[in-house]
C-alpha cells in the first residue's frame, strides 16, 4: 500500500453509506479486552486440564506470545499493506488499513474490530490444531501456545492504541512509539512490527 495522504478532520472519515455498517467501523479499545480476555482465560483453563501443567503453561504461554509477533508482522505487511490492482482493491485496502494511515490518530480506528480480528483468531487456532495438535501429536499444547498469541494480540492493540495517544517515559515504550509513528510519517513500506522490530530485522524492512 503506498503512502496514503493524512486528512486533516475533526470528523472521522466515513466508510459506508450505511449507519449500521458504519457504526462497526469504529472499535473503543476496552472492546479488545471485554471480548479477548475472557477467551484467553478459557484457553488458559483448558490447559490446566492436562497433565505437567507447569511446564507446559511455562513454554506453551511464552511461544504463543513469540508467535503472534510473527503474526503480527505478516498481517501488517501482507494483508493491510498488499498492493492493491484494481479499485475494488484500493478500495479494501483502504478499509482494512489506509483509513488508519489516512488518520492515524483517529481513537475509534485504531483497534482491530472483532469482524477481523475473531476470522483471524479462527484462522490461527484451526493451524495451530492441524500443525501441532494433529501433526505433532501434541494436543495438549494447543491450549497454552493458544492463549499466549492471544494474550499477545491483546497486548498488540493496547500498544497500537498506546502509541498514538500515550507518552509513557518507558524507554523501551518510547522506542517501540518512535518506530511505529515513523512508519506512519517515513517508512510506510518498512517497519511493520508494532510490538517489536524483530521480524523486520529478519526480512529487511528495517531501515538502516
Amino acid at each position: 500500500m503506498s503512502h496514503t495522504k493524512i486528512v486533516h478532520s475533526k470528523e472521522p472519515i466515513r466508510l459506508f453509506k450505511s449507519d449500521f455498517l458504519e457504526f462497526f467501523t469504529h472499535i473503543h479499545p476496552a472492546v479488545v479486552l471485554v471480548i479477548w480476555l475472557p477467551i484467553t482465560g478459557y484457553f488458559l483453563y483448558r490447559a490446566t486440564l492436562s497433565p505437567r501443567l507447569a511446564m507446559r503453561l511455562a513454554l506453551g504461554i511464552p511461544s504463543g506470545l513469540f508467535l503472534w509477533t510473527l503474526v503480527e508482522y505478516v498481517v501488517h505487511r501482507f494483508v493491510f499493506h498488499f498492493p492493491p490492482r484494481t479499485p475494488r482493491q484500493e478500495r479494501i485496502s483502504f478499509l482494512f488499513h489506509g483509513v488508519h494511515h489516512a488518520q492515524p490518530m483517529e481513537k475509534s480506528r485504531l483497534v482491530m474490530p472483532p469482524v477481523v480480528s475473531i476470522p483471524l483468531a479462527a484462522i490461527c487456532y484451526a493451524v495451530l490444531y492441524v500443525t501441532v495438535g494433529i501433526i505433532a501429536g501434541a494436543r495438549a499444547w494447543v491450549s497454552p501456545v493458544f492463549a499466549g498469541l492471544l494474550l499477545g494480540y491483546v497486548i498488540y492493540d493496547m500498544t497500537h492504541y498506546a502509541t498514538h495517544h500515550f507518552k509513557i517515559r518507558w524507554r523501551s515504550f518510547q522506542y517501540i512509539r518512535r518506530y511505529h509513528l515513523h512508519h506512519h510519517t517515513q517508512t510506510p513500506n518498512q517497519r511493520f512490527g508494532v510490538t517489536s522490530p524483530l521480524w523486520d530485522i529478519v526480512f529487511g524492512t528495517k531501515p538502516d
